[in-house]
């Protein structure tokens, strides 16, 4: 972790990742980049459907292989890279036969390293190998929930899954957020633990870093004139006024499930998360 000196006082709580000692270089690949439009959380309409978004620094999206099906071709590492667009670092791969993508780095990969996606791939970090022929108590992550559907799983920085058991085709796994459910056995996961271990350690610090990475202010309902929400109004600090909380639109929230009852995935989940307290 990198920590400033106490010059200012957001200076003296701001924390920060060390880049220059992880990554490898600060120039993407051309090939496997382009522009996304920012919307800043707008619609067609442009109404406001997701608050709290807009400005930031300028980005390109880089083009992630979470498929990963070059099944039995070799890869060597080219790069370790920063991504804008995920909290976790990326690898750009140059495999044999002249194909480069770009894949999550996983921790500790490091450029030279040879990786590959195989039935019979050895078990090391990057490696990418069927769910069904891990062994119980290996660490995994961008795993696929169905086979062949791409990786959806485990895939933000420090995040992994424990494998706990093969069954009927199924294997049960155990997320970073202590949710265990089951996954399609056949499915393909990477070993190792997503890279960037220390994201979440990272203290803003000040107002303005936040809006370099696009995120607007959140202003209290209290704060607000009685027109913008049901809080506001009043003189001086007042109680929000409702027996149960609310959102600005009225919507009683706030312990409310917002999961359907008969969604498809449900029966795949065998513990749900905990509650954060």
């Amino acid at each position: 972790m990198k920590i400033y000196k106490p010059t200012s006082p957001s200076r003296r709580q701001m924390t920060g990742i060390e880049y220059g000692k992880l990554l490898t270089t600060g120039t993407p690949h051309k090939a496997l980049t382009r522009r996304i439009q920012s919307h800043s959380g707008r619609n067609n309409r442009g109404v406001i459907t997701v608050r709290h978004q807009g400005s930031g620094n300028k980005k390109l999206y880089r083009e992630v292989d979470f498929l990963q099906n070059k099944i039995g071709v070799p890869g060597k590492v080219e790069t370790i890279e920063y991504d804008p667009y995920r909290s976790g670092f990326i690898a750009l791969i140059s495999y044999k036969d002249g194909d480069r993508r770009y894949i999550l780095a996983p921790k500790d990969l490091k450029v030279g390293d040879m990786i590959m996606t195989a039935e019979n791939a050895p078990l090391k970090p990057g490696n990418r190998v069927r769910l069904k022929n891990i062994p119980i108590g290996y660490f995994v992550f961008n795993v696929e929930i169905r086979a062949g559907g791409g990786a959806k799983l485990a895939r933000s920085a420090g995040a992994y899954a424990e494998v706990l058991a093969h069954e009927a085709g199924l294997t049960d796994l155990r997320l970073s957020s202590k949710e265990i459910r089951k996954v399609s056995a056949e499915g393909w996961a990477s070993i190792g633990q997503v890279s960037n271990i220390d994201y979440n350690l990272v203290n803003i610090g000040k107002a303005g870093r936040s809006r370099w990475l696009g995120i607007r202010p959140t202003v209290r309902g209290s704060a607000m004139n009685p027109v913008d929400h049901p809080y506001g109004g009043g003189e001086g600090a007042q109680p929000r006024g409702t027996k149960r909380p609310k959102t600005m639109w009225g919507k009683v929230t706030g312990g409310h499930k917002t999961r359907k009852p008969k969604k498809w995935s449900s029966k795949w989940i065998i513990q749900r998360r905990p509650k954060v307290r």
